[in-house]
């Protein structure tokens, strides 16, 4: 039997403190109250056989924000997120450094500033996380801690074969007591037994894609939130693994032998089309990749064996914390922003002057280069490359030095041996010539430079 909500807007404000009941959005039970095993019983009392975790899901219910009473002015506008579950005491003396002048000033090895902003900030230790996840087996999460190198937070698991302990990303929801799992090294012997030595994709994704566990891209199901995704193969988690960040599994490669067979049967085709050995080699490449989306809408494919965390980065409400006075900016190494125009004419282009006048000169950086003057971005860039990457004003800086991205010409001189003729003395490589249409007035160069 549960003991429903009782309400106290009817009470008077005096007698409020007379009633025993707490304002709270459950129900609980009144008799039978049952208290949640400790983290040494769950590990005395492992069971392999049982559910690991809840499916990742989103907390969409509420922000849940701690604000103070302001006693102080520097605790008046200070906004913090409740997470009263995490580890009070200290981090594991062994899986931590000291961090002892790494890019503490933003200086380099000759003493000048590269990285702006940067300087001061409270002594830590760095904490050692594996983003990899390679090993196999069972793991327990003893505690949920806090990280002041990242802001979302930390789990301190241990293995039930070897007990190590290691440090990983904590998804959102994760307890201490979770049972965690890594299929980075392929499938568990146990895990075959039980599907009767034969791969049902459906009864593999239902006992894997747990929240938390670490598996291969291309043994999670479409649609599903992962976060910590790698980039290669064998190497560790590099995108989404800032707090409350996550990534959308949309689409698995296709098949080669189906692509080809559908291009065979497609309507109005007397003869039967083989693909060419570029169409061949592009089906081959997507067969291999796993198509993901990120937050920002950016469409990434990356290989099919690079390692993904299920479920979404921990600590989601970080982005609607406020730290209420300058003073904890600094004790996070982080360093007052000046504004140009409050600077001098020898420190920026938009210093000096009287009054709050940049004096009629178009925005720029502090090392005069323009910023917002136009709007240099590629729309639909031809690309046959395997991850669509987005980096921030590539075009700018390619019309700075003389390698634009965009070709104008008139639709009548549209031809494929006129486009290789003119960007032929413009760009060092020219790709994917022979699948431009003959009616663009706007052609797309695609470089293949590092930058």
């Amino acid at each position: 039997m549960l003991q429903p909500r009782l309400a106290l807007t009817r009470l008077h404000l005096p007698f409020r403190c007379l009633s025993s009941a707490s304002s709270r959005s459950y129900s609980t039970a009144i008799h039978g109250k049952e208290t949640p095993p400790s983290v040494e019983s769950s590990a005395s009392t492992f069971d392999p056989s049982i559910a690991f975790a809840p499916p990742p899901t989103r907390d969409d219910a509420g922000v849940l924000i701690r604000s103070y009473k302001p006693r102080t002015p520097g605790i008046r506008h200070l906004r913090r997120p409740i997470n009263d579950h995490l580890w009070k005491g200290r981090p594991v003396q062994k899986l931590t450094f000291p961090k002892r002048g790494q890019s503490k000033g933003g200086r380099n090895n000759t003493g000048k500033v590269t990285v702006r902003h940067h300087g001061g900030g409270h002594k830590r230790r760095i904490r050692i996380v594996d983003f990899a996840r390679t090993a196999p087996g069972p793991h327990l999460v003893e505690r949920i801690e806090h990280d002041p190198g990242r802001s979302a937070h930390i789990a301190l698991v241990r293995s039930q074969e070897t007990q190590r302990v290691s440090y990983i990303l904590a998804a959102e929801g994760m307890r201490a007591g979770d049972v965690v799992q890594s299929y980075m090294s392929g499938i568990p012997d146990d895990l075959w037994r039980s599907m009767g030595g034969v791969v049902d994709p459906g009864v593999l994704a239902a006992r894997t894609a747990w929240r938390g566990n670490c598996l291969p891209l291309h043994m999670i199901p479409v649609g599903t939130l992962i976060f910590n995704v790698g980039l290669r193969p064998n190497k560790g988690g590099q995108l989404c693994r800032s707090a409350g960040t996550f990534a959308t599994v949309i689409a698995k490669g296709s098949n080669t032998q189906a692509a080809q067979n559908e291009a065979q049967t497609e309507e109005g085709a007397e003869e039967k089309k083989p693909l060419s050995q570029r169409e061949q080699q592009k089906q081959e490449r997507i067969a291999q990749h796993i198509t993901i989306r990120l937050q920002s809408g950016e469409v990434r494919l990356i290989h099919k064996d690079c390692c993904a965390t299920v479920g979404v980065a921990s600590n989601p409400n970080y982005q609607y914390r406020q730290l209420g006075k300058a003073g904890r900016s600094r004790w996070l190494n982080i360093r007052p922003t000046v504004r140009g125009l409050a600077m001098n004419a020898a420190d920026h282009p938009h210093g000096g002057g009287r009054g709050k006048s940049k004096g009629n000169v178009h925005p720029k950086s502090p090392w005069g280069l323009p910023v917002c003057a136009l709007q240099f971005m590629q729309h639909n860039p031809i690309c046959d490359g395997v991850n669509i990457f987005s980096r921030r004003n590539l075009a700018t800086r390619l019309v700075l030095s003389g390698r634009s991205t965009r070709l104008w010409l008139s639709p009548e001189s549209v031809t494929r041996a006129s486009v290789v003729e003119v960007t032929a003395k413009r760009v060092p490589v020219v790709a994917l010539l022979s699948s431009l249409p003959l009616s663009l007035t706007q052609v797309r160069i695609c470089y293949f430079c590092k930058y």
